[in-house]
């Protein structure tokens, strides 16, 4: 990603991040991630002590951390949009407002029926997002996994609070929760970003809380994997829930990471509807999830950071294709 950001001359920044032991118990796991890391490749990795990582994010609450330098932060709108480019430059189409609406295998391809048009193809890949367990389900594979959209809000810091954060600022994982916590990312063109939480959307492209479609909600609600998800993390559900309607609790979260915000440093800003992926017996799916079949590759699962390793998940699935 760095390199493609490089050759097409889009913002980026390798700027590094913190990620934070609030608590003493919380260091093991901490250590984990840096042995978990090196183990993966990265380089540079460091503990920090509570001096150390107050100089590098003075305003930090914490007892330790690691600091990732690899890390970084891109303009991403533009990427995709150079991905299109590259794509039609090279004779391709990208088509929207296309609803697959039927998938039939015909003497070794497939047939793609859109509400734009009808598209013969030799090898089919699925990644759908948001509804890529019903495009597998279209091409014959059985739900074994659900797509159930988890809506995730953000504020954005004011100018007058943005000295409070440098770059990246990102909690240790709790192993007894299921979603990352709220965080803080620093925007390419200016701004720091915090959040999100995670709150079951009514829809899945429910950006909005006032998004509603019925056919998406009954058939989250129906799924026996919600029903045991929500039974297995009542105090989570419930506090997500309210910080979304409260500032001041959303702020509380931020607070346990950055003390000295306050909720009116705070303002009001987008969201994103994650395609999280369920299993029947109520657990998410933590890792990507791809379905590789002789002239079909779904992918039925991509979490963060899917976006920063999209090049490299591309190169997986062209591997997949020649094969």
């Amino acid at each position: 990603m760095v390199a493609f950001c490089r050759a097409e001359d889009i913002p980026h920044e390798i700027c590094g991040k913190l990620v934070v032991a609030v608590t003493s118990d919380e260091v093991p796991r901490l250590d984990e991630l840096l042995r978990r890391g090196t183990a993966n490749g990265l380089t540079g990795l460091r503990k920090l002590d509570r001096g150390k990582m107050k100089a590098v994010e003075p305003h930090v609450n914490g007892v330790a951390a690691a600091f990732v330098p690899e890390e970084g932060i891109v303009d991403y709108r533009q990427v995709c949009d150079r991905l299109a480019y590259r794509v039609k430059e090279r004779g391709g189409n990208i088509i929207t407002r296309a609803k697959v609406k039927r998938l039939d295998r015909k003497a070794g391809s497939w047939v793609v029926r859109t509400a734009a048009a009808e598209f013969e193809a030799d090898f089919l890949i699925n990644s759908a997002g948001l509804h890529c367990d019903r495009v597998a389900a279209l091409a014959g594979e059985p739900r074994q996994v659900r797509i159930v959209p988890f809506r995730g809000e953000y504020f954005g810091l004011k100018k007058s609070a943005q000295h409070l954060v440098r770059n990246l600022i990102y909690p240790v994982p709790n192993p007894q929760f299921p979603f990352l916590g709220v965080h803080f990312t620093r925007q390419i063109h200016g701004g720091v970003e915090a959040g999100p939480n995670a709150v079951l959307a009514f829809s899945r492209e429910g950006y909005r809380l006032s998004t509603i479609n019925l056919r998406d909600l009954l058939d989250a609600l129906l799924f026996p994997g919600l029903l045991r998800f929500l039974w297995k993390y009542p105090d989570m559900v419930r506090t997500e829930i309210t910080q979304s309607f409260s500032k001041a609790l959303f702020c509380r979260a931020l607070q346990r990471l950055i003390p000295d915000i306050q909720p009116h440093d705070l303002v009001r800003g987008g969201a994103g509807v994650r395609a999280q992926a369920l299993t029947s017996a109520g657990n998410l799916v933590q890792d990507f999830h791809l379905v590789v079949r002789e002239n079909a590759l779904h992918i039925l699962n991509a979490p963060s950071p899917a976006a920063t390793a999209s090049l490299a998940i591309g190169d997986y699935v062209v591997s997949q294709i020649a094969a």
